[in-house]
């Protein structure tokens, strides 16, 4: 299903769970489809009776894809945003809040608890900040709060990130990129059979390949810069959830998001990297529907 936005965005979205049960919106991260949700995590929220929304971010997967005006080359954006250069994205993290906003509009939400994983967590810090009255409560998981110093940590996980697929690559190549890129950043020791990675790293792809939109996603982080100061104006109730062993955005990005949201609770999760494992659903699953309860 798709909604158009009055700001000319169509965003796909996907919703589970009783109609009237208290809404969940669940943002994903950098260049990560609707799909990418695993169905445990969200089966697990609609069994404690939650409505559970879930969409394509702008320019991935089935919505609207921004015009780009040249390939991006990511290495000196990067170097720019660590030297505090401007950064020039065609959109931005609040653009992206925007289009959230959107689809709650279009779907009725006056108001939900928000889960944003990575840059998704980004999006739902800026949605919080700038749209009090639209959240009930914030869940961040494994993103940071833009502070320089937890931004850029050249290890192999972020080259890896940084680092696009030939551009003549088949199927097949695409597919050693997306895996080898996923074993780097994901928990280790709780990967699924490569089989079973690549089956569904194939999926995604063949439902939609969009690495342009990637890299403009990325400028958009990028462009974001340090939103320490954003995060002071959160005031729903606030979980922060890393993993203890995430190996592209540090556990101590986790502790100064924290640190720097009124009231907020922090929560590492051992064994954890820069993904959701099936092994951790129960524990991820109970953690974000115990902080919406309570937010109620």
């Amino acid at each position: 299903m798709h909604i158009d936005l009055p700001s000319g965005i169509r965003i796909e979205y996907v919703t589970d769970g009783p109609a009237d049960g208290p809404p969940i919106v669940l943002v994903m991260g950098l260049g990560m489809q609707l799909v990418a949700w695993p169905p445990g995590l969200v089966d697990g929220l609609v069994s404690r009776g939650f409505r559970v929304v879930r969409f394509d971010n702008r320019d991935i997967g089935l919505s609207t894809r921004v015009p780009g005006t040249r390939p991006v080359d990511m290495r000196r954006a990067a170097v720019k945003a660590m030297l505090r250069l401007p950064v020039r994205p065609p959109y931005t993290l609040e653009d992206m809040a925007g289009d959230t906003v959107g689809l709650m509009d279009a779907l009725g939400i006056g108001r939900a608890h928000v889960v944003g994983v990575s840059m998704g967590g980004m999006i739902a810090q800026v949605l919080a900040a700038g749209w009090p009255q639209r959240v009930r409560s914030l869940c961040s998981v494994m993103s940071s709060s833009g502070a320089l110093r937890f931004n850029f940590h050249f290890t192999p996980a972020t080259r890896a990130l940084l680092t696009p697929p030939p551009r003549d690559a088949d199927e097949a190549a695409l597919l050693d990129h997306m895996e080898r890129v996923w074993m780097l950043i994901g928990s280790p020791g709780l990967q699924p059979a490569r089989e079973a990675l690549r089956a569904r790293l194939s999926a995604s792809m063949r439902r939609a390949y969009n690495p342009a939109g990637v890299a403009r996603q990325m400028l958009a982080i990028m462009a974001s810069g340090d939103r320490r100061k954003l995060l002071r104006r959160i005031s729903a109730p606030t979980l922060v959830v890393h993993g203890e062993v995430d190996p592209l955005v540090p556990i101590g990005a986790g502790r100064d998001t924290a640190a720097n949201v009124p009231g907020a609770v922090f929560r590492p999760v051992p064994g954890m990297g820069h993904d959701l494992p099936e092994a951790l659903l129960p524990t991820l699953v109970g953690l974000i529907a115990d902080h919406c309860e309570q937010a109620g």
